[in-house]
């Protein structure tokens, strides 16, 4: 709801003057759609940047622009639970496999980093599917996606 320029009392949306002041109000900016020339497969391909796709994601879930594309959400979505997957595996498997061996073979280091070259074999694959125009389900984490992309219709 705008606001008079002048005075603070509420005029229309499309009202030149101010009913009550007669002030001239300014002409409404239009908003700049940043995603407008950006492609489903690119946005779809930025999504599996490692490290930082899930901001891109993030902001491919929420845009207006990819709101009914479900190729670009259902990757979204599957990098988003990707970045998640990192996560864990850093957050919570190093501590838990560093704290539980010590003065054992050196397992406790090499389990989570094979994990996370793992996730990232998996990030750059989805690269290369994506940017090919091919849509790949990874195993777990590409039946989360669906579903996830289902339950928004």
């Amino acid at each position: 709801m705008p606001y008079c320029c002048q005075c603070g009392k509420v005029v229309g949306n499309k009202d030149v003057y101010c009913a009550i002041c007669g002030a001239r109000q300014p002409n409404p900016t239009p908003v700049a759609d940043y995603l407008h020339g950006i492609s489903s497969r690119t946005a779809s391909l930025l999504c599996y940047i490692p490290i930082v796709g899930w901001v891109v994601a993030i902001v491919v879930l929420a845009s207006a622009r990819f709101r009914h594309d479900t190729r670009a959400r259902f990757n979204a979505f599957q990098g988003l639970y990707l970045f998640v997957a990192w996560l864990i595996v850093d957050w919570v498997l190093s501590p838990i496999f560093h704290f539980s061996s010590y003065g054992g073979p050196p397992f406790h280091r090499i389990f989570p980093a094979l994990m996370q070259v793992a996730i990232f074999c998996a990030w750059i694959f989805m690269i290369i599917k994506t940017s090919h125009d091919e849509l790949y389900k990874l195993p777990i984490l590409g039946e989360l996606a669906e579903k996830s992309v289902s339950e928004q219709r």
